[in-house]
């Protein structure tokens, strides 16, 4: 199929690229016109937060929405007259704005226990009529706006809530990782016009798919993350991608082919590994779908999305390119002589390879102990939403957050809302017991009365934690009051209690997800296991591969617990708040890192494989394997890396996250695995690798993921087509 599909792209070269070029502007234009609706969506159907937060909606229509504060502190005090004036003004002016329902003020009757006991800090509750994702923007930016204008002389005046967290900037993430990815490029090409045309085809892929994110986020709910982390991927894998088919293309060339023949073989080749290895990558991110979380699925969809489209780009759009640059790849060289895509057995590679083949259980043992000792902190991996004290300190609702602790406790930032459900007319006396009961249990700061709703049926106790949102006490405590303390009182009267809030959100997506974890990477390694099962027809490699995975993924899980969670070179990459790791993470990480490391295993197999076939000594093959795809493997991976890495530089912890976890998974698949285990383990097991029952064989289909016929004849049918005028 990709013959001719490249022989056509190449051939009507002029109609491929202004078909591209059409795509990308008009998507790019729909985009901006529709806008896009990014939400958080931390909801899961069935929890008990969840049946929570629509008793809440049902009976308390008036606090449907979310809730924002209005922080603020002054040297004078809260109290004092002049601060009094200028805050009630700011009150009245949010509360007009379009979305606002209420504000309730510290100095009203309502908003008695809003200032700090010393009289310094103080919050007003601001309730909008609407979810926060719905929120006008205009409102926010009118709203951060009049605060400050209010602010200045002593005053400080902040934001706080979901509703007024922004969208956080990658900074100059991309920037830099292209800049990063040009000069690797040019050095493993050696010519401006070879390096330009991944970084094309990569802009072009992640162009439109970042468009098609927008669009999907009114049908799906999309954190904005998805953005950062779609961009991120397609960035990396449309330049390994494009830099896999150029390789091939240029070494065609080198083997004497005209530039026709050698675009179909480049893309009946590397474009059958690039198909294969995207569509693993789209597969696995979609199987996230099973984790039953809504935000989870946006996240899957904008990322495979983009991931497809860059896989489209590299089959249609570089083929045609490839058309317009024919024998001038090498044009604009950087060096005296052009490079050749040529290997053999005295490059440096072919030389390493002896001496890990020569050393096998040496090798096996220190690679696999390296692996081991970078996974041990993995143990203490824990799961858990970030608040907003994880935020920047410069963003408005970290510094809110900071400003409530110091006032009124940590726990002031994260409420739990315990919701009754009764029958009308029912006694309600348990409710007030409850109340008391929980002013009185460990890791309760406070305990408000049960407020009852116009309805008669329902009444909410808002509950305050001693304890920050994403500790371990907070959790505790949830699972402490549905456990022991609110059965205790409730069993029998014939009212239903549910704890929910934002908190209690947070920790049953997390445990749920946590839940769910190991079923989903069990799930990955099998469907890994019988792809590579099926392509390299052998039991060992593909158990070694899954093994392998496993291994280097536990290594950037390590990484990632040691950084964000123990403080270990925190402040190197701007973070200045450690904390638990956000459970959808880790799960990502896993499927993206799944699909990457199937492409440097394939191309690395597979050549292996060929050289197996042809010669039947298993040393010779890896050795020669590994000489004639070291290279480019690790030119690919250093882009990754560096793509990767690069987005420490943005404000986001969730992405700052993702691209250390996922720069130093590749680094140690590309290197540790790749380069060190991989032969070593295949000189220990020889031919056994390639062992395969033959009762096996003829029930495994066969997956190619290079050419399995003789591609000259149908070149030379190609070649006699009519030329694209």
């Amino acid at each position: 199929m990709l013959r001719p599909v490249a022989s056509w792209c190449h051939r009507h070269r002029r109609v491929v690229v202004l078909l591209w070029i059409a795509a990308l502007v008009g998507i790019t234009v729909a985009g901006n016109t529709i806008g896009s609706r990014y939400d958080p969506g931390s909801q899961i159907s069935g929890t008990e937060s969840q049946q929570a937060a629509a008793l809440l909606k049902a009976r308390f229509s008036a606090k449907s929405g979310d809730e924002g504060q209005i922080v603020f502190t002054a040297r004078a005090g809260v109290a004092d007259p002049t601060v009094t004036a200028r805050m009630e003004q700011l009150f009245a002016q949010v509360a007009d704005l379009p979305g606002v329902r209420s504000v309730t003020s510290p100095y009203s009757a309502e908003g008695i226990g809003q200032t700090s006991k010393d009289g310094k800090v103080a919050f007003a509750n601001v309730q909008f009529d609407r979810k926060a994702v719905d929120v006008p923007k205009s409102t926010i930016a009118r709203a951060e706006v009049l605060a400050a204008k209010t602010a200045g002389d002593g005053l400080v005046v902040e934001l706080g809530g979901q509703v007024f967290e922004g969208e956080m900037s990658p900074g100059p993430a991309e920037l830099i990782g292209i800049t990063a990815a040009i000069l690797i490029l040019l050095v493993a090409f050696g010519s401006l016009l070879a390096m330009g045309l991944p970084i094309v085809m990569a802009m072009f892929g992640i162009g439109i798919g970042l468009g098609l994110v927008a669009f999907t986020s009114h049908a799906v709910t999309t954190p904005d993350i998805t953005v950062q982390l779609a961009s991120m991927i397609g960035i990396g894998v449309g330049i390994d991608y494009a830099l896999f088919i150029v390789t091939r293309y240029r070494q065609s060339l080198g083997e004497g082919m005209d530039p026709h023949a050698a675009t179909v073989r480049a893309a009946d080749t590397a474009g059958r590994a690039v198909l294969f290895a995207g569509g693993t990558v789209v597969i696995s991110i979609l199987g996230l779908f099973v984790m039953g979380v809504d935000f989870v699925k946006g996240l899957a969809v904008g990322t495979s999305l983009t991931v497809a489209v860059v896989m489209a780009a590299s089959i249609t759009l570089l083929p045609a390119l490839l058309g317009f640059v024919g024998h001038k790849i090498d044009r604009f060289s950087i060096r005296r002589t052009p490079t050749t895509e040529t290997t053999g057995r005295r490059s440096m590679w072919f030389r390493w390879s002896r001496v890990v083949q020569h050393h096998p259980w040496v090798s096996a043992a220190a690679g696999l102990l390296v692996l081991l000792v970078l996974a041990i902190p993995t143990l203490s991996m824990r799961l858990a939403f970030p608040d907003a004290g994880s935020r920047p300190s410069d963003d408005t609702t970290r510094r809110a957050y900071d400003l409530v602790t110091d006032g009124f406790g940590v726990g002031f930032n994260g409420p739990l809302v315990l919701a009754a459900q009764f029958p009308e007319g029912a006694d309600t006396s348990a409710l007030t017991e409850l109340s008391q009961r929980l002013k009185g249990t460990p890791g309760v700061a406070f305990a408000g009365p049960a407020v009852t709703s116009p309805s008669g049926d329902a009444a909410v106790i808002r509950v305050i934690p001693t304890s920050a949102p994403q500790s371990v006490e907070t959790e505790d405590l949830v699972h402490t009051l549905r456990g022991d303390v609110i059965p205790a009182v409730v069993d029998g009267t014939g009212i239903d209690v549910k704890v929910g809030g934002i908190t209690a959100t947070s920790i049953d997506v997390s445990e749920r997800m946590a839940a769910r974890l190991p079923w989903f990477i069990g799930a990955v390694l099998f469907l890994s296991f019988l792809l590579l099962m099926a392509v390299f027809r052998s039991l060992l490699v593909p158990l070694k591969a899954v093994i392998m995975n496993l291994l280097s993924i536990g290594a950037a899980y390590g990484l990632v617990v040691a950084v964000f969670e123990w403080g270990w070179f925190s402040d190197i990459i701007g973070i200045d708040k450690t904390g638990p790791i956000a459970p959808f993470i880790p799960m990502m990480m896993f499927a993206i890192l799944f699909g990457l490391s199937m492409d440097y295993e394939v191309f690395l197999l597979s050549r292996v494989r060929e050289e197996y076939d042809r010669t039947h000594d298993n040393a010779t093959a890896v050795a020669d394997g590994l000489a004639a795809t070291a290279r480019v493997i690790t030119a690919a991976a250093l882009i990754m890396v560096t793509v990767f890495a690069s987005f420490v530089l943005g404000d986001n912890t969730a992405v700052k996250l993702f691209g250390v976890g996922l720069a130093f998974a590749i680094f140690i698949d590309a290197t540790v695995v790749r380069m060190v285990l991989v032969p070593a383990t295949m000189e220990l097991l020889g031919d056994r690798n390639w062992w395969f029952p033959g009762w096996l064989d003829r029930i495994v289909p066969r997956l190619h993921v290079e050419a399995i016929t003789d591609v000259d004849e149908e070149l030379a049918q190609l070649e006699r087509e009519p030329a694209a005028t």
